[in-house]
């Protein structure tokens, strides 16, 4: 250490550069702005017309798509993605895609039990994960380039010919209690909310259906359920196999040998209990009395193709968040539900818009928790912000969700398992994938205008309503729907309480 510190400038970088660039205060007195002399120009790389291209899809013989978009890296991300979820549990015991998810990647007919599952994974330095919602059920690993024939293979047997052992289910009947357990104790009230609200908006239909196995049904799920499913929907069909950071005809190639021609456990069979049901808003009210603070979460129905980019425009300018996270720098500072609510009310917890979306209908929501006695005042605010959704933004507004949007889009798909999940969701739903720079265009067109009629359209819709905790002051249904009519939100000097 001794030596170095005591090195000349000399020393370090050589007596022609001393010369040349040590001034009186030994530094270069060259500005910033510009190049320094005989330093070579820098040569940056070039994107080529291949990574401009679109998503490349080829459809198998089977109906199986296979998509792909090449992204440089060592690793890869390789899934495939099933038109299934609680949606379509309308004729089987409402859980079954749940205990899906909790079974996914266990033994199976080539690679036997989960640890061999996992030690073929380490061999490429891979992981695996499967996750549900109300309409997909998505199996992804993530895994070296390398290893891509390996995963397809895994892949295909942990989608077509899993065993579903008698200890496999009772393991995950043990599993799925405990997360009921969880899901009604836990602090964060969130996920148990969101299933009320679909619940309320959507009574008894598609995407109001569970999403998480009913307590009553836990022991009714056995293997004969599970096939009966996975015969009417694990079809190549209503499935995808996509990759990022792989060649796609090398994905094709693995498809073919490993998807093409593959039986399943469950047998070939044409389905015949396939639920093509659409999305039937009902609108409604979900209370849950429980000893804690009361949140409420207030919804309303109004998605189209055409109307997608606007609302999530619209709920980028609403934002909000929790009191104590909303109001930093680039957390939302400038959005409504912020300046309007947070910023003007101590005693608000949170205000936090919601943008559930689906193939055939989606959800605009505002969440907001408070204390128990705040509720009438509550209320009356969070309608107001619905109530004035309708007027004309400025601008400014306008153009700052808009690039917030768009900021975030483009930070999220920097992420290769998300890039992965929007080109399997796209080509799943739509059969083919916008590229960012599409979708940056479409949310720079949205106008005014826009705004204006995707809110005046969910506002004339019937509100779906769901409460959590102590609701002794909760309006009734019928005086927060009046609310939501009237100009200012208010509700009436005397109205009666929800029971």
């Amino acid at each position: 250490m001794s030596r170095c510190r005591s090195w000349s400038p000399v020393q370090r970088y050589g007596l022609a550069a001393y010369r040349r660039y040590s001034g009186s205060g030994g530094y270069p007195n060259i500005p910033l702005s510009s190049p320094l002399p005989g330093v070579p120009s820098p040569t940056f790389a070039s994107v080529d017309g291949l990574e401009k291209s679109e998503t490349r899809i080829t459809t198998l013989e089977n109906g199986l798509r296979v998509a792909s978009q090449n992204k440089f890296g060592q690793f890869c991300t390789v899934g495939i993605l099933v038109n299934s979820g609680s949606r379509h549990e309308t004729k089987y015991p409402s859980g079954i895609a749940h205990f899906l998810e909790k079974l996914a990647f266990s033994s199976t007919a080539q690679y036997g039990s989960r640890d061999e599952i996992l030690l073929t994974l380490e061999k490429h330095g891979g992981i695996c994960d499967c996750q549900t919602s109300r309409d997909t059920t998505m199996y992804a690993i993530s895994a070296e380039v390398k290893g891509l024939d390996t995963v397809v293979s895994l892949l295909s047997d942990a989608v077509l010919q899993p065993r579903l052992l008698d200890e496999e289910i009772e393991m995950t009947q043990m599993a799925v209690r405990f997360e009921l357990e969880d899901l009604n104790m836990r602090p964060d009230p969130e996920p148990l909310l969101t299933e009320m609200i679909h619940a309320a908006a959507y009574r008894g239909n598609t995407v109001g259906l569970p999403r998480f196995c009913p307590g009553d049904n836990v022991d009714k799920i056995d293997q004969a359920v599970l096939h009966g499913y996975l015969r009417s929907y694990y079809c190549p069909q209503r499935m995808v196999l996509a990759g990022v950071g792989i060649e796609h005809e090398q994905l094709v190639k693995c498809a073919r040998r490993y998807l093409l021609n593959t039986r399943p456990v469950w047998g070939e069979a044409t389905p015949t209990d396939v639920d093509l049901s659409v999305a039937q808003y009902t609108g409604g009210i979900i209370a849950l009395l429980v000893v804690k603070r009361c949140i409420l979460m207030r919804g309303v129905w109004a998605q189209q193709e055409d109307d997608f980019i606007p609302f999530a425009v619209l709920n980028m300018m609403m934002g909000g968040g929790g009191s104590f996270s909303a109001g930093g720098p680039g957390k939302g500072m400038f959005t409504r539900l912020y300046l309007n609510v947070l910023n003007r009310h101590h005693w608000m917890y949170n205000a936090t818009a919601y943008h559930h979306s689906y193939e055939d209908s989606g959800l605009l929501c505002i969440h907001a928790s408070a204390d128990p006695r705040q509720l009438r005042e509550m209320v009356e605010i969070i309608t107001r912000e619905f109530i004035q959704m309708a007027g004309t933004p400025g601008e400014m507004e306008l153009e700052r969700a808009k690039t917030q949007l768009k900021s975030m889009l483009m930070m999220n798909l920097e992420s290769r398992p998300v890039v992965f999940e929007d080109v399997g969701r796209q080509v799943l739903s739509t059969g083919k994938r916008k590229l960012p720079h599409e979708l940056c265009a479409l949310i720079s067109n949205v106008t005014t205008s826009d705004i204006k009629r995707v809110t005046s359209k969910m506002l004339r819709s019937k509100p779906a309503v769901a409460a959590l905790g102590d609701l002794t002051e909760l309006p009734s249904f019928e005086h927060i729907q009046a609310a939501l009519s009237s100009k200012d939100g208010r509700l009436p000097r005397t109205y009666r309480l929800f029971r």
